[in-house]
């Protein structure tokens, strides 16, 4: 992929800054959705052309890999990589900010404390519910 600078934010920004792909990563990470129509049913309401374009993407960018599943062989299963699973500190942090400045965040106060209290030991307790990293 040709970026148009290596400097650190430029490449976050191509690699996955636009308005979808975060809440896809989210998704992943926190909601345990795997497949496709569960991404649709999302409360932001992301388009079927638009969810397809960003999970093309996110794959192409070896942040998430796509797979038949193994109960229903017509399913396509999304599921992290280690590369995706790396952005857990960083959407963390984004929770943080987010739950510090909007009065209205839908985190949970619990997780919030958790994340206050012991950062590490949220990660490592997310990372041990993801337990299905493919790549």
């Amino acid at each position: 992929m040709k970026y148009r600078s290596h400097c650190p934010i430029n490449f976050a920004q191509e690699t996955f800054g636009d308005k979808w792909s975060l809440l896809v990563m989210r998704d992943l990470i926190f909601k345990d959705k795997k497949y496709y129509n569960e991404f649709l049913a999302s409360d932001e309401k992301i388009s079927t052309n638009i969810l397809a374009d960003r999970l093309s993407k996110l794959e192409m960018n070896g942040l998430i890999i796509k797979s038949t599943d193994k109960e229903n062989q017509a399913k396509k299963r999304y599921s992290l990589t280690n590369k995706g699973l790396d952005l857990l500190p960083m959407l963390l942090e984004m929770i943080a900010w987010s739950a510090k400045y909007d009065s209205q965040t839908e985190a949970p106060d619990t997780f919030i404390q958790s994340l206050k209290s012991n950062r590490q030991a949220l990660i490592e307790k997310l990372t041990a519910d993801l337990g299905d990293i493919t790549a």
